[in-house]
């Protein structure tokens, strides 16, 4: 069922409750199995399905019980990285190639190894 926009708290709490039930019933788990694995009290769950206000740690841990955090993404994606971010995130960008000195290159083009009194 979609949300009625804009909806009172008291409808939105009564929606949560609904599908929070709803999700529950799918996995085929009881209000006892359920608040026991979240680590809430079973009064707590069934308020919550009740459309109830509660905390949301409470929330929290229920929905990582049902393997739902994920959803969250949907709910309140995480913010797009600023302008400034985005110039930080590429760092310096090479504008050119480096060379080897030709004094340091002997056959082939391979590096010429380093030795002491080398001093060209």
């Amino acid at each position: 069922m979609p949300v009625p926009h804009p909806a009172s708290d008291p409808a939105l709490l009564s929606e949560l409750g609904h599908r929070l039930a709803r999700q529950r019933l799918d996995r085929n788990l009881s209000q006892d199995d359920l608040a026991r694995e979240a680590g809430v009290s079973k009064r707590t769950l069934h308020r919550m399905e009740h459309g109830h206000s509660a905390q949301m740690t409470n929330w929290l841990r229920v929905l990582r019980a049902l393997d739902l955090l994920g959803n969250l993404e949907q709910f309140l994606p995480a913010p797009a990285p600023s302008p400034m971010q985005q110039l930080k995130l590429q760092g310096k960008l090479r504008r050119r190639a480096s060379s080897i000195a030709p004094a340091q290159v002997h056959d082939k083009g391979k590096p010429k190894p380093w030795t002491w009194g080398d001093d060209s």
